[in-house]
């Protein structure tokens, strides 16, 4: 049980630092280019291929991961988000604002494969050092397995909300070509720890021998990647371009706008790592959890709309009450997530879950890069009220999808084999 507590502590802290450093480079890529005067649809194009590419990289990571091992693909993410650092680092102010938007995109592109190599490899330690605990112990440990998946989440989440200071910071002290410099020497020092402390073979299982193969999921499995799209597109359709230039059109600086990014973020890390607390548990690991995550999606469907009426109708102190909306916002979406979290690793087999894993996170990625696509054109066409309704539409959506989830365990295990 040591063993496998020492395997995810070293998975945790890694994945902390390479979190850090990638919501530092959201921060230092939306300041630095809107500052450069870009267009709110440009600043979302200069995020698309960073999220497509994580779909794909969450698939094939996912079959990586189990064919070559955990620890290997934690180190290749970490060496390709390095690289993505050093090619930013690299843009020419001199250069076109076509030549300079195609080389950022590339290289978010290159980043976006790394974070989700990365993370479908850190969770799926999870459920492999849960199963190594479960199998010592001889008892059924769900209730910590959604301990360690909360507090896992929660945690990086915190840290990608200090990673959003930590860019604003670094832009201002260091520039965006230093900024970048110090990031990279960061990632360098946590790949050498990886390096030095994981077994390299941690996780490797027979993967998939077809393409077939690798998508044939449980109904379980699917129905939480697809609510997973419209959960996260909700998020980021408001959350990348729409609330941060509102908030700056209504006279905020950049650092009260980063500091709030920052603080929503942290806040919803905290909320995730408490989830376990606010949800009760079951023994099958189901049959109180499912109900939640229904729930707490139609909970957080209304607040959207609420503030999409709230601006529609232009309320008094607008962006206060934006503010405070988002931070209930933030409470159920940290709430939605964690379960979700834990639920497709509930969900998962232990022999391919690194495969399940990336499939679900690969249905995170699509709608990442749906909600940041529809972050620009829908705050370019009708402002933050459009961002907002298309976010309660989604959640809908959701929560609809959500009624599909089997809430027995033994009716997920027939699904599934």
């Amino acid at each position: 049980m040591q063993h496998a507590a020492r395997n995810y502590a070293i998975v945790t802290a890694a994945y902390w630092g390479f979190t850090l450093t990638d919501g530092a480079l959201r921060m230092l890529v939306l300041l630095h280019f809107y500052r450069l005067g870009y267009s709110p649809f440009t600043l979302a194009f200069l995020f698309l291929l960073y999220e497509a590419a994580g779909v794909l990289a969450n698939l094939v990571g996912g079959w990586l991961a189990t064919h070559y091992g955990i620890a290997r693909m934690l180190v290749v993410g970490l060496v390709t988000q390095i690289t993505g650092f050093v090619l930013l680092s690299a843009l020419d102010p001199n250069w076109t604002a076509a030549m300079a938007v195609a080389w950022v995109v590339v290289a978010q592109g290159i980043c976006g494969v790394a974070k989700d190599l990365t993370k479908t490899a850190s969770k799926s330690a999870i459920k492999l050092t849960q199963s190594q605990v479960q199998a010592e112990a001889k008892e059924q440990g769900a209730g910590q397995l959604f301990k360690w998946v909360a507090w896992f989440t929660g945690s990086k989440n915190a840290m990608k909300g200090i990673g959003f200071f930590l860019g604003g910071l670094l832009l201002e002290s260091l520039g965006f070509r230093g900024a970048l410099w110090a990031m990279a020497g960061l990632l360098a020092f946590v790949l050498a720890g990886v390096l030095l402390s994981l077994p390299p073979m941690l996780g490797k299982k027979k993967a998939s021998r077809s393409v077939r193969e690798l998508f044939a999921k449980s109904p379980g499995i699917n129905a939480l990647a697809a609510a997973r799209v419209v959960l996260f597109g909700a998020r980021d359709v408001w959350f990348v371009v729409g609330v941060p230039v509102f908030l700056y059109s209504a006279g905020w600086s950049f650092t009260m706008v980063g500091t709030f990014l920052a603080a929503w973020t942290i806040a919803y890390g905290l909320v995730q790592a408490l989830a376990p607390h606010l949800v009760k548990r079951s023994e099958d690991g189901l049959s109180h959890e499912v109900p939640a995550a229904r729930l707490w999606s139609a909970v957080l469907a209304v607040i959207p709309a609420a503030l999409a009426a709230a601006v529609w109708l232009e309320a008094p102190n607008l962006e206060w009450v934006v503010v405070g909306g988002l931070g209930l916002f933030g409470f159920a979406f940290a709430v939605n997530s964690s379960v979700h979290s834990y639920l497709i690793l509930a969900y998962a087999g232990s022999e391919k879950a690194a495969e399940d894993v990336g499939f679900y996170y690969a249905a995170n990625a699509l709608g990442r890069f749906i909600g940041t696509l529809l972050s620009g054109l829908l705050y370019q066409w009708g402002g933050l009220a459009w961002a907002l309704s298309g976010s309660a539409l989604m959640l809908l959506a959701c929560w609809l999808i959500t009624l599909g989830l089997p809430a027995r365990r033994v009716l997920a295990d027939r699904l599934r084999g």
